[in-house]
């Protein structure tokens, strides 16, 4: 139990590390797809940081402390992460930073921010039932 609850805790982390290495390579290094290329990548802007956003959740929920407060801090975190991101690519050669790319960021930190806020907080949906699934695998079981 305590190597999972290590692992959810760490996931955020290691995902910031990830982002950050391949910010530091030319934007074709790792993959190149070979139709739409630059539209992918683009679009993987709101797919990473609702990624990073939805590893805060987690950090959050691990410990049983997913509240309206820290959901929002969740979102501000991913968000700043990716003004960090690209002030990051700012300084490595053949990378650009973009005020374009951060409001992609922070668009996808939004959106999926409204969707737990929505499903979790307001009105228990799907998504807040799997959240609250999520969270037990994480709480410690009480023996008898």
């Amino acid at each position: 139990m305590k190597v999972l609850r290590w692992i959810g805790k760490s996931l955020p982390f290691l995902y910031m590390g990830f982002i950050w290495y391949l910010s530091d390579r030319p934007a074709d290094a790792v993959v190149n797809f070979p139709v739409y290329d630059g539209f992918i990548k683009e679009s993987l802007h709101l797919v990473e940081f609702a990624i990073l956003y939805g590893l805060f959740v987690l950090f959050f929920l691990v410990d049983g402390k997913l509240s309206k407060k820290t959901n929002l801090v969740a979102a501000i975190i991913a968000s700043l992460y990716g003004l960090v991101d690209e002030v990051h690519q700012y300084f490595v050669p053949n990378r650009s930073a973009t005020v374009i790319d951060l409001v992609k960021d922070v668009l996808g930190v939004t959106i999926a921010y409204w969707i737990v806020h929505r499903g979790y907080f307001v009105k228990k949906n799907k998504v807040g039932e799997w959240i609250d699934s999520v969270g037990e695998l994480f709480q410690k079981k009480k023996s008898a």
